[in-house]
């Protein structure tokens, strides 16, 4: 089975930083696409970055520029590094495996890593 927890959340000011970090298990996550996505009050999940095995990475709109998305394949771990956070960036993230969602017909979700961004 497919295991997913997400750290690093927090309470931040505008224009501050977090790192947040996702752990899998099993080693496969480290030949797989996978990808933080987010949800903030009242709004559905969306996809925030994706990388794959090949490092072929992708951002949304909202993120691009600010946000960094990597991977380290010996630790299991992915990475988002968030710089000049904005009040809009509230919600909780989570990781997804995005091919173990294809192989097993069914989503993998951790319980999420709470950020929020206020004055």
């Amino acid at each position: 089975q497919v295991q997913l927890a997400e750290s690093g959340g927090g309470l931040v000011q505008p224009g501050g930083s977090l790192r947040l970090s996702c752990v899998a298990s099993g080693d496969m996550f480290r030949n797989n696409a996978v990808g933080w996505y987010r949800q903030a009050p009242g709004k559905q999940r969306d996809v925030i970055a994706t990388i794959t095995k090949s490092r072929s990475i992708h951002y949304a709109d909202s993120v691009k520029g600010r946000f960094t998305i990597s991977r380290d394949d010996a630790k299991n771990t992915i990475y988002l590094q968030m710089n000049s956070l904005k009040p809009e960036d509230t919600a909780v993230y989570y990781c997804k495996d995005l091919t173990a969602s294809i192989v097993y017909g069914r989503d993998f979700w951790g319980q999420g890593t709470q950020v929020t961004v206020s004055s």
